[in-house]
């Protein structure tokens, strides 16, 4: 999988993160806070293999700017 890099959070620190990737298989790849609120787990039905991140919503616009030159196919 190649990832090209889309965005950064900009409250984030230098070193710290919610950064959004597109990948050349026509998904996103999204790095955030690990979710690991009991009740909000609960509340999720997720299978083995899968993990849940929590983004703010300020990188929500970079989703919109990751397909420019991208070939989905």
């Amino acid at each position: 999988m190649r990832l090209t890099f889309v965005g950064k959070d900009s409250d984030s620190n230098p070193t710290g993160s919610p950064t959004v990737y597109r990948t050349d298989r026509g998904s996103w790849v999204v790095q955030g806070w690990v979710v690991t609120d009991a009740e909000a787990l609960a509340q999720m039905d997720i299978p083995d293999g899968e993990a849940c991140v929590e983004i703010p919503d300020r990188v929500i616009p970079f989703f919109g700017q990751g397909d420019h030159g991208v070939d989905n196919g």
